[in-house]
């Protein structure tokens, strides 16, 4: 049976590179009597955790709280403490004691080694306790000893800060020792597991197999987070907002204007006040077509979008085309569904008003060059909008780096409500913008013959808006922080790298979009078969895709198809839910195989 100095000890030779200690440092020996020395020290008496107040977590003696062992809400402290002691001889159903809520609390990490198996106890909530960013027990300690050793890492203890999937990556100096550099820059595995439990429409069953949803591109599942913050909103702060002068329309206005500050961190924009907040990207561009195009854009001017766009960011340039005179041109794409920027570069002129593009197309998953398809718009004068619906979600985005004017996404598309979603403006630019609807709250002062509007984002919210839809949206955007959107990534481009490859390897499948940068998407049809036809037989052993044109169908006839089965990836999806689907596909192939045969 593996025991604590055993996991310590490989847990310190790893830290270690396998090797001896660097100069300077306690070997993998000492390392490992430090954090026995301190696990001998743990009180016998879980309920002496209890005694202890939060807010002196700080200044208690190490011995009497385990280090990073913070009091969350929902979790039982006793049940951590059992997982803390050396012989782990807590009952199995401690582990039952800690909410699957709390985990969406705290960033996931890795288990320590020589965590013993509880019996009866689910290896995944043993895994999801010991990795909740609580850290090693004796994390301080162990930090503390290094610092305070003869030639050590640092003159004084850095503050934690919150919480670390390594006990050494924190170290001040750790880029001194080749082997703890390369250990804190490697990052913990994504415990999807753990996250799935969040999700708990993905308990569901569908024709008797376990929902594997699949269909991402088109909407994403919610977390319990994000549907309690709703049910609390209407609960405890349902109002209308800016308005009244009681309680509830205080409490309803902080909650609203908490959440476009949410959405502008997460965008980094420079502001809040540059985010408008409207029922989805669809309305966000067709607020800029009817407002800043119909007073900017006229006839003979030009405006440039993608082979790649959803009908959303066709259309409504069509309408303003048509309206005032303007053309429309369309840079083209390759074989593998990249936008092609030398053929880009041959639309731009000093008659481009306006490009409009996607950061990930919906049907093919491909990243575009964003931030050079912006500079080279900037430099003839252009004015740019960048459709983020698909990257919002997989791709971490900075507005101000990307340098766009306009950015728009769906709340829905990224694990919050429908019906919600936001434009991101710069300043001056909706400064010089008027609004395109107008009614309450977006007025400053009505006269019979005069209107004076509010200044942005107000003056682009006429009425009463989606209020707890946009404290829900602020709920989902915190979710998918504290996971970690660099996480995310990582895991997502992993399992999108394996999708693709185990669909390739069936004959007859034909993916479509193949690009070396994207993400999420895989799109394919297969020999035989219609799109209808394999989606209805992913249905049957409950694998949930799209099947059709997904509303771009200009980029599927590039490919000279009229629709394709689209598997999506989000990431609660697993490595499982990919062999299912590859599975399907196989059959019904075999099954034409043997059919013609």
């Amino acid at each position: 049976m593996t025991t604590h100095n055993d996991g310590l000890s490989a847990l310190a030779q790893q830290a270690l590179g396998g090797g001896s200690a660097p100069a300077g440092l306690p070997d993998p020996d000492e390392l490992t009597r430090l954090a026995n020395q301190y696990f001998r020290s743990l009180p016998n008496d879980a309920d002496a955790i209890d005694k202890v107040p939060h807010s002196a977590a700080s200044s208690v003696p190490l011995q009497s709280v385990p280090s990073g062992f913070d009091k969350r809400p929902g979790v039982d402290e006793r049940a951590l403490v059992g997982l803390a002691q050396p012989n782990y001889g807590s009952p199995a159903d401690v582990i039952d004691s800690v909410p699957p809520s709390a985990a969406s609390a705290v960033p996931l990490g890795t288990a320590p080694t020589g965590f013993n198996r509880i019996p009866a106890t689910d290896e995944n909530a043993l895994s999801a306790l010991a990795s909740r960013g609580f850290g090693l027990p004796g994390e301080s300690e162990l930090k503390q000893a290094l610092v305070n050793l003869p030639g050590g890492l640092s003159k004084s203890a850095p503050d934690i800060g919150g919480p670390s999937f390594y006990f050494l990556s924190d170290l001040a100096e750790v880029g001194k020792h080749p082997q703890l550099a390369a250990l804190a820059s490697t990052h913990p595995p994504f415990d999807v597991h753990a996250v799935r439990r969040d999700f708990p429409i993905l308990k569901e069953r569908v024709n008797g197999y376990p929902l594997a949803w699949l269909d991402n591109a088109a909407t994403t599942q919610k977390p319990q987070a994000v549907i309690d913050r709703i049910a609390e909103f209407y609960k405890r702060e349902n109002s209308n907002i800016h308005r009244a002068a009681h309680e509830l329309a205080a409490r309803a206005t902080d909650a609203y204007e908490g959440a476009r500050d949410i959405v502008g961190r997460f965008l980094n924009a420079s502001s809040s006040s540059e985010v408008v907040f409207v029922r989805g990207a669809t309305e966000a561009i067709n607020l800029v077509a009817k407002s800043w195009g119909k007073q900017y854009i006229g006839e003979g001017d030009e405006i440039v979008i993608s082979w790649l766009e959803h009908h959303a960011n066709i259309v409504p340039w069509q309408q303003l085309c048509s309206e005032t005179g303007a053309v429309l041109r369309v840079m083209p794409v390759d074989e593998c569904g990249q936008v092609i920027l030398s053929e880009y570069q041959k639309l731009l002129s000093h008659r481009t008003k306006l490009v409009s593009f996607t950061q990930v197309s919906n049907a093919l998953g491909t990243i575009t060059p964003a931030q050079e398809i912006i500079e080279m718009a900037h430099r003839v004068g252009a004015k740019v909008l960048l459709d983020g619906a698909q990257s919002v979600s997989h791709i971490k985005v900075d507005v101000q780096a990307l340098g766009c004017d306009w950015f728009v996404f769906s709340g829905h598309k990224i694990f919050g409500p429908t019906g919600i979603g936001a434009l991101y403006g710069k300043a001056d630019v909706l400064a010089a913008t008027q609004p395109w609807q107008g009614g309450g709250n977006m007025i400053e002062d009505v006269t019979f013959e005069k209107t004076i509007y509010q200044p942005a984002p107000a003056k682009f919210e006429a009425g009463t808006g989606n209020i707890a839809d946009a404290v829900g949206l602020g709920a989902a955007l915190e979710y998918l922080n504290r996971l970690g959107i660099e996480n995310v990534a990582r895991y997502e481009h992993e399992l999108l790298e394996y999708g693709m490859h185990a669909l390739r390897s069936i004959p007859g499948v034909r993916l479509i979009g193949t690009a070396a940068e994207k993400t999420s998407v895989m799109s394919f049809v297969l020999a035989g078969f219609s799109t209808v036809e394999v989606g209805n037989a992913l249905n049957d052993a409950g694998i949930a895709v799209r099947a059709g044109h997904h509303c771009a169908q200009p980029i599927l006839r590039r490919f000279g198809l009229e629709a394709t089965v689209r598997p999506s990836l989000a990431f609660y999806n697993t490595y499982e839910e990919i062999d299912r689907l590859a599975s399907v596909v196989k059959r019904l192939q075999c099954s034409a195989k043997s059919f013609s045969v």
